[in-house]
């Protein structure tokens, strides 16, 4: 069974389909930008890879000197920004939750809903992250409650871990602001 995502594309057809989230499953640029309502340069998920449902999963982020972040963070020696990296968690966690709940026929609605932060704990930032590094977010679900996720993301660029955090997050509509 194929599941679906809804959103206002383009188009305005709003429906997507999404693939079957199997062992080890990779989710590609194409679906994360079908979920996420994010676009460049905020958008900053390239791939997921080795998808087991909402449970785990490692996001990818390739780091470019070519982002705007880049001219400004610092310059002549540029570092990918810890804020950028924590929010990188939290987009590569919510496409995981959607693509599992669009599977079990519970898909999220974008259209009338939004994912928001509602914690950021234990952040750690340990090495700088440079143009040219592949950021590799190893996801694990924590905890769900009552649409409330919690992810624990530990950031590796090759086997160098580089940043940490615990984010919980969920989707709110324009009615719940």
């Amino acid at each position: 069974m194929r599941g679906t995502f809804r959103r206002e594309n383009k188009n305005g057809s709003g429906v997507f389909p999404m693939s079957e989230a199997t062992e080890a499953d990779t989710i590609g640029i194409d679906e994360i930008m079908a979920i996420l309502p994010h676009r460049y340069p905020f958008l900053l998920v390239d791939r997921l890879e080795e998808v087991r449902g909402e449970d785990t999963a490692i996001g990818i982020k390739s780091i470019s000197v070519n982002e705007p972040w880049a001219m400004g963070h610092f310059g002549r020696y540029p570092i990918f920004p810890g804020v950028l990296i924590v929010e990188a968690i939290a987009q590569a966690a919510v496409v995981m939750v959607a693509v599992h709940r669009s599977k079990i026929g519970k898909p999220l609605n974008f259209e009338t809903q939004l994912p928001r932060f509602m914690s950021i704990e234990k952040a750690k930032f340990r090495a700088p992250v440079r143009p040219g590094d592949r950021l590799a977010m190893h996801l694990a679900k924590l905890k769900e409650s009552r649409g409330a996720y919690k992810f624990e993301g530990r950031c590796f660029v090759g086997e160098t871990l580089v940043a940490e955090a615990i984010v919980m997050a969920m989707a709110v509509g324009d009615d719940d602001a």
